[in-house]
């Protein structure tokens, strides 16, 4: 039997790295899935380059972002952003990523942007929130509602995600946003023996934060330490389980009344910062500092 023959080993050569294209700086970096990002971007040729709005809802540790975004050659233009940062003006100081924020922050980008666009008296949204589906479609309006589509970016959107929670705050806005009429997206949807369920009454109780008061009671039942550690933010703003609802359902109330953002801080132009770079001298300045520096010396001496 002879010698097997050595399998050749490919190399990397000039002919390899001359046709080596590397993957898109974000798409590197794993935070832009340009596949999903085409199928919301591209607009057909027939619309003639009428604006295909999206929401885009990001969801960080510590806020949640929506945006109301249209996408032309130079870049992306934000039409209206909300940030659940912002709902402390409205009463709720604690828990601005859960659910209830979530929401809270959706419907108040939808209040800011119809408000914006001149609709907001036009299209109300839902007038009592019940967790019920809901979608603004009237025909014997002049103008058609603000509709777009939703963006999760790189979220998984499995039933009861909070991106929906978002979508549903807008919906319940006034902003049309197509999505499927079952319930699955959020939660009190269940599946059992292949019968479908859906119970608005869950759906609610999360939008009104009530998922996090019986969870505060419960570990205050049952475990008191813990309780004081993991709440210990509520304790010192002196929040209890039983008032969350009405927080929240206050807060709905003022995002309806006024959803314009608070103006922005001039910012004071004569104040110079110390780490500013200096602008480079010309030849003949250099020159004149040079000889002022040696006449001040020789004027010591």
């Amino acid at each position: 039997m002879g010698a097997r023959k050595k399998k050749s080993r490919k190399t990397k050569n000039r002919a390899y790295f001359m046709r080596f294209n590397p993957k898109m700086r974000r798409r590197r970096s794993a935070k832009t899935d340009y596949m999903a990002r085409s199928t919301l971007v591209f607009q057909d040729k027939d619309k003639y380059c009428a604006p295909k709005y999206r929401m885009v809802v990001r969801i960080t540790n510590k806020q949640v972002i929506c945006q109301i975004v249209t996408s032309k050659i130079i870049g992306d233009q934000i039409i209206a952003s909300a940030n659940s940062t912002e709902l402390r003006r409205f009463g709720v100081k604690l828990g601005l990523t859960n659910y209830a924020a979530c929401y809270a922050t959706g419907l108040l980008l939808a209040r800011r942007v119809l408000k914006k666009l001149g609709l907001d008296e036009m299209y109300t949204g839902t007038e009592e929130t019940n967790g019920k589906h809901y979608i603004e479609e009237r025909e014997d309006e002049p103008k058609n509602p603000f509709s777009c589509i939703l963006d999760v970016g790189l979220r998984p959107t499995t039933t009861g995600a909070r991106v929906y929670a978002a979508m549903k705050g807008a919906v319940d806005g006034g902003v049309a946003i197509p999505h499927g009429d079952t319930g699955k997206q959020f939660p009190g949807w269940r599946q059992v023996d292949e019968k479908v369920k859906f119970d608005s009454r869950v759906l609610k109780k999360y939008i009104f934060g009530g998922h996090v008061a019986d969870y505060m009671t419960k570990l205050q039942d049952e475990n008191e330490e813990a309780y004081e550690t993991q709440f210990r933010n509520y304790i010192k703003e002196g929040i209890k389980a039983e008032e969350l609802e009405s927080i929240y359902a206050t807060a709905h109330e003022k995002i309806r009344e006024d959803p314009s953002p608070l103006p922005r801080k001039v910012s004071d132009k004569a104040q110079v910062s110390k780490y500013a770079n200096t602008p480079k001298h010309s030849l003949a300045r250099r020159r004149d500092h040079v000889l002022n520096k040696i006449l001040s010396l020789q004027r010591k001496h």
